[in-house]
């Protein structure tokens, strides 16, 4: 079970400045960079790209918590941090300077308890970490089982087909992409350990297989 911290609850009011300050550091991190930047040429790592994908681990995070009996205020902050260094830094390195953001944050603003930034800083360090997730507290279980299902589903699925018509790649090459979707959702559903998360990945992945059954169906290439 995560350990409740009652009286460090996250006011509402509180969650949407950090909101604010993630995006304005992810948009400041680009603006940073050098012509030709290693994420320019690639539109959907823009800052607008991974505040959505920070705000659906949060939402996925806060499920999988409530259901699980984690701390949701440690669990939540800490997914709202998870990436905010990943425009600014190498991805083996994101993680702990993410970290450092989250800490001098909550350490500048607001009078949080020391054991509760120390849960959520050490939730951002870990949420890469690719061993056994029940080696970790509940909470940042939570937080890696989140950032593993977003891509997974109709959500992944969007993202490969744009990915396809960024690569001028045909319609009739979309079921390599939808192929790489489902890969990318079994290898989820292996590594996730919650009820919670079994669950939607299981969810998510018939929603993968249903389109791409639609699409054999419909496009003659497909299958041949």
């Amino acid at each position: 079970m995560g350990v409740e911290i009652k009286e460090t609850r996250v006011a509402d009011a509180e969650f949407e400045a950090m909101k604010g300050f993630v995006f304005e550091y992810l948009a400041a991190s680009v603006e940073k960079e050098e012509e030709g930047g290693r994420m320019r040429w690639y539109p959907w790592h823009s800052a607008e790209y991974r505040h959505n994908h920070i705000l659906n681990v949060v939402d996925l995070a806060v499920e999988i918590a409530e259901k699980e009996g984690a701390d949701t205020d440690v669990t939540r902050v800490a997914a709202l941090f998870h990436d905010v260094a990943k425009l600014e830094t190498d991805q083996e390195l994101h993680a702990e300077a993410g970290a450092r953001v989250a800490r001098e944050y909550l350490e500048s603003r607001g009078e949080y308890p020391d054991s509760f930034i120390q849960q959520v800083c050490r939730a951002i360090e870990q949420h890469s970490h690719q061993g056994d997730l029940t080696d970790l507290a509940l909470e940042t279980q939570c937080l890696i089982e989140a950032d593993l299902l977003d891509k997974v589903g109709a959500n992944g699925t969007a993202l490969m087909l744009l990915r396809m018509g960024y690569e001028a790649r045909t319609h009739m090459e979309c079921d390599e992409m939808i192929e790489r979707v489902l890969e990318r959702g079994y290898d989820a559903a292996s590594r996730v350990e919650s009820d919670t998360a079994e669950s939607i990945a299981h969810q998510r992945l018939k929603r993968v297989k249903w389109f791409s059954e639609w699409l054999e169906d419909e496009i003659a290439a497909l299958g041949e």
